[in-house]
């Protein structure tokens, strides 16, 4: 079997999120194969900075482009802008995220609309955007970015596991509802990353150590490791795999 099945030459890819961190991972991953990759943040200026960079370190096609995926009519203009610009949309890679560590009993009503806001109804958001383009096309990825905590519970997690674990079955019913058009639906978990995202919970000798102590490889993950799932997810290679979860954490769930 030819290792050309992880191509993507020619395809298009959303990345919601992908300035910084997991996201810029995944979009650098997606470019270094010959995918056109469109970077997104709610700033222009970054953005801007991760698609030039990209784009000069992979020499494929970026577009940068602002947008608040939270937001409907936001959504639907970076669908269209992307179409616009590329003329087709193969892979959505909703990966936009934030954190929250408090007890349930701590968190306030606009903490927990934030996080339910972010990581679950914008996916939803953009799914429902780009649906018609790929059921006319007959053909698309879409990969949501959950987490290992949204198959397993972690005190003090209780707004962001419930969110992540509620992408989880948005994955497995739109890759039923989608799988006559050619479109796979699948869910990335990763666990314990270092992301500027995780740095308190790494600067913080205690958690860092509760963290480590439950990960058999004994180590965070590097954002780079990462690649090997999206491309897979995202390529042919894929091609019989939809409402799945696919989960890279070291190790931790497997205890």
């Amino acid at each position: 079997m030819s290792l050309d099945i992880f191509r993507l030459d020619g395809r298009v890819a959303l990345v919601t999120g992908s300035s910084r961190g997991l996201g810029l991972a995944m979009a650098q991953a997606l470019a270094g194969v010959g995918t056109s990759v469109v970077i997104n943040s709610r700033g222009a200026g970054d953005a801007q900075l991760a698609a030039q960079a990209i784009a000069e370190s992979t020499g494929s096609q970026t577009l940068a482009l602002a947008a608040d995926v939270t937001q409907a009519e936001e959504v639907e203009a970076l669908i269209r802008e992307t179409l616009a610009a590329f003329g087709r949309i193969d892979v959505v890679v909703n990966n936009a995220g934030m954190n929250l560590r408090k007890p349930l009993e701590d968190v306030s009503d606009e903490e927990w609309d934030a996080m339910q806001n972010l990581l679950l109804r914008a996916p939803f958001l953009c799914c429902r955007a780009v649906a018609p383009y790929m059921k006319a096309a007959g053909y698309g990825r879409v990969i949501n970015v959950s987490s290992m905590i949204g198959q397993v519970g972690l005190g003090g997690r209780s707004a962001y596991c419930s969110a992540k674990g509620g992408l989880i079955q948005l994955t497995r019913t739109l890759a039923l509802e989608w799988a006559p058009y050619g479109i796979t639906v699948n869910a990335l978990c990763p666990g314990p990353f270092a992301t500027e995202l995780s740095r308190p919970a790494m600067d913080d000798p205690k958690t860092n150590r509760f963290i480590l102590d439950r990960i058999p490889l004994g180590r965070w993950g590097a954002p780079r490791e990462l690649a090997g799932a999206i491309l897979f997810l995202a390529s042919d290679a894929s091609s019989y795999m939809t409402g799945s979860c696919l989960t890279v954490d070291g190790g931790w769930t497997a205890a």
